[in-house]
């Protein structure tokens, strides 16, 4: 798209400012006879000023609350011997990983915002998009690891403490991580190599892996090869396996003779399908809905909702469902008003 008929929803964007942006990082390639912009420029949501400073706020309230609601289940989970369990351990990466992945794309979303668009470096875009990459792929295989460790505490409890060791356990968290980060530099690196001539406008808010390739103008084969090999090792049989072990563990609690004990296996499994369930449709409605079928504003907004809020939920769908939570928060909170009195006497 030229620069000079470049519109959006929200207006003309201000074609002097991009200019001198894209400037200062062009290079000549005299071989292909090709510009080669090493600067991208984010447009954002394209929306009024008003909704812009509306969505800014909201944001920024979100990345806050989730922030503190993250930051507050790591420290329960770490203080609190009542919650020293394999599934109490797990949750605490999850956590981990849903600081990461808004830390990553909304203090830039923030920035767009302001500025009604903004230029990132190629190299800023490469880490942004590495890190949100990272923790999309641990978070899938973490929540597989979780749905494992359900199956076992429901349908094999009395071997569960043998099976589920904290060795064993610590072991998993790390593998998770390991392949978030090394499938995830895979992609990087094929990205690095590829070829963006011309204006590098992302009608996105952050760089994500298909506004990327739709920009290259070298061959793509090698990434979108990758992509669907990753996609089967990413997302298609992480679900396959939470399905599997879903289907055991609701077949084993209907076979409970007290209905006490159905409610509390349930109650123990709930949060976490919840958590499943809206973190694997937000994606799948993201990057396995047909293209055609949608705009790019129903795009960035399902992407708004995985990256943004889905993190803000899932410390609240644990600390609301989940009565361990609740004794801990209160002890923790009566240890602190314990201090302060304390504090407050001396």
């Amino acid at each position: 798209m030229p620069d000079d008929i470049l519109t959006t929803d929200g207006g003309e964007i201000d074609n002097k400012r991009y200019s001198t942006t894209k400037g200062r990082n062009m290079e000549i390639s005299e071989e292909n006879n090709v510009t080669v912009d090493t600067d991208f420029y984010l447009l954002g949501f394209e929306l009024s000023h008003q909704l812009n400073i509306f969505l800014f706020c909201l944001l920024l309230v979100v990345y806050c609350l989730t922030i503190c609601g993250n930051l507050l289940i790591i420290t329960l989970v770490s203080t609190s011997k009542r919650l020293h369990t394999p599934m109490y351990l797990f949750l605490t990466q999850l956590s981990i990983s849903d600081i990461l992945l808004p830390t990553d794309i909304i203090p830039n979303t923030l920035h767009i915002l302001l500025s009604n668009g903004a230029s990132i470096t190629f190299i800023c875009c490469l880490n942004q998009f590495y890190f949100f990459a990272s923790s999309e792929v641990f978070e899938c295989f973490l929540l597989t690891v979780m749905s494992y460790d359900r199956y076992v505490a429901i349908c094999n409890p009395l071997h569960y403490n043998s099976i589920m060791t904290n060795a064993h356990c610590v072991r998993m968290a790390a593998m998770c991580w390991v392949l978030g980060f090394s499938i995830t530099l895979m992609y990087t690196v094929t990205i690095s190599v590829l070829t963006f001539c011309g204006p590098n406008i992302i009608d996105h808010f952050f760089c994500d892996l298909v506004p990327l390739i739709e920009l290259a103008c070298s061959s793509t084969f090698a990434i979108e090869l990758e992509a669907y090999v990753t996609c089967i090792i990413v997302l298609l049989i992480p679900i396959i396996i939470v399905i599997i072990s879903y289907i055991n563990i609701i077949v084993t609690i209907l076979r409970f003779q007290s209905k006490g004990s159905r409610q509390k296996a349930f109650s123990t499994c709930s949060s976490h399908l919840i958590v499943v369930s809206i973190y694997y449709i937000t994606l799948l409605s993201v990057y396995l809905y047909p293209k055609g079928g949608k705009s790019l504003k129903v795009d960035k907004l399902h992407s708004l909702l995985y990256t943004v809020f889905t993190p803000l939920m899932n410390p609240i769908i644990y600390s609301l469902r989940n009565s361990d939570i609740k004794k801990s928060l209160k002890q923790f909170i009566n240890k602190c008003v314990i201090r302060q009195n304390g504090r407050n006497n001396l």
